[in-house]
């Protein structure tokens, strides 16, 4: 049993439809990254994957346990799935070591004083020990986007999804994030949307193309990027690294 499944899923808001039938599966430890055009439902997909906007049709499971069933405990599952947001809806005012022990005291019930060494030891996994004390407004955008990363790490999630966690930085802050997101590869299962190719080439397990509302095609980065079965990935894929450039986290 895959540690994520999605069989069908559809999404449509008014008469849009953004999900026109998605299916594919993560296994544990894997890193996959889903590209594609703006307005291909890419970030929706995330959003019906943690159920924050519930699919329309179709199944999500999550290691053997159907999370789109209506009886479920969505509050419980969500501790499941940790989510790393482009714009890092941090705590204004809250500490960053705050803002990552939040969640573990009013979610998981820790101790505060157990709660804060938790949380000091993921600031630490992403290199932010000496900003702990440090406000949301006193810190970098990378940094910012790294406090959420150590945040989705505290609660011991099962998958962390990715929307785009690189699209509000400036481009010297990205390979900071993307460096510690390289770090995590193999250790905790990723869904990633992103535009950044190095990445995608280098870490990715599959890498899966969207357009249009449909999986067009999914590859391992080697094929995708040198012999891509569909014309119109291999004209995406060198658009895109041309655009937003290929090794920026190097």
């Amino acid at each position: 049993m895959s540690m994520l499944e999605l069989k069908n899923i559809h999404k449509k808001y008014g008469s849009n439809e953004i999900l026109k039938g998605v299916t594919f599966s993560l296994e544990k430890g894997e890193t996959k990254v889903i590209i594609g055009p703006s307005g291909t439902g890419k970030s929706t997909l995330l959003r019906c994957i943690n159920q924050l906007h519930p699919p329309d049709k179709g199944e999500v499971w999550l290691d053997g346990e159907e999370i789109t069933n209506k009886n479920i405990n969505i509050n419980r599952i969500r501790q499941k799935i940790g989510f790393v947001f482009q714009d890092f809806n941090l705590f204004n005012h809250l500490t960053a070591l705050q803002n990552v022990s939040i969640g573990l005291e009013k979610v998981k019930k820790m101790e505060k004083e157990e709660a804060k060494k938790r949380a000091m030891q993921e600031l630490r996994r992403v290199g932010l020990e000496n900003q702990a004390e440090q406000y949301p407004a006193e810190l970098s955008g990378g940094q910012k986007q790294r406090v959420g990363i150590a945040r989705a790490l505290a609660m011991d999630p099962m998958i962390i999804l990715f929307d785009e966690p690189t699209s509000a930085l400036d481009p010297e802050l990205i390979g900071e994030v993307l460096e510690v997101m390289q770090g995590l590869a193999g250790k905790v299962t990723m869904l990633c949307v992103t535009h950044e190719m190095g990445f995608a080439r280098n870490v990715a397990d599959e890498i899966i193309f969207m357009e249009e509302g449909y999986v067009l095609e999914a590859g391992p980065p080697m094929k995708m990027f040198k012999n891509p079965d569909h014309k119109r990935t291999g004209e995406f894929l060198g658009k895109i690294a041309t655009l937003y450039g290929e090794n920026k986290e190097e």
